[in-house]
């Protein structure tokens, strides 16, 4: 069924795209997180298997959020892997090694490329779009993502 809240039809499609690319890379990050958690070896490997998993349970709660954004606004979310690897700014990496330190900075580059896209998308969800209330849902995000990016960046002084 279709949402009437006051956001034209052509507007919620745009912002729902968005949104989907949004799923879509924040599924990337969170299984890499995963795959950091699971495959982190090192002398500070227990220490970075914590924190990996409280990285990829808080991804799990935004990438929830963000399908019910979606849901909220009339439209399905992707969810399958190929719609996700279709619709991703992300790429996967292949690693070689698998130290905390090599983790830590390609998960904090893929944390910078989500806040730059939230980034470039309030105000264009606001004032173009005439929807607020996604304006403000990625501001939190872009504010999660900036936490996270912080903690991860701490790791490499």
């Amino acid at each position: 069924m279709e949402a009437f809240i006051g956001i034209k039809k052509e507007n919620i499609i745009q912002i729902t795209d968005s949104l989907s690319k949004l799923l879509a890379d924040e599924f990337i990050l969170y299984t890499k997180t995963r795959n950091a958690h699971w495959n982190i070896e090192g002398n500070d490997f227990y220490n970075k298997h914590l924190f990996f998993e409280a990285q990829y349970n808080q991804l799990d709660e935004i990438m929830d959020s963000v399908a019910e954004r979606i849901r909220t606004l009339g439209h399905y979310a992707p969810a399958t892997l190929k719609s996700f690897l279709e619709l991703t700014h992300l790429t996967e990496a292949s690693r070689s090694h698998n130290d905390s330190l090599g983790f830590i900075k390609e998960l904090l580059e893929d944390h910078e490329s989500i806040i730059i896209f939230l980034r470039e998308n309030i105000d264009h969800f606001a004032s173009e779009l005439k929807d607020y209330g996604t304006s403000d849902f990625i501001t939190g995000l872009m504010e999660t993502h900036e936490k996270m990016a912080w903690m991860l960046r701490s790791h490499l002084k």
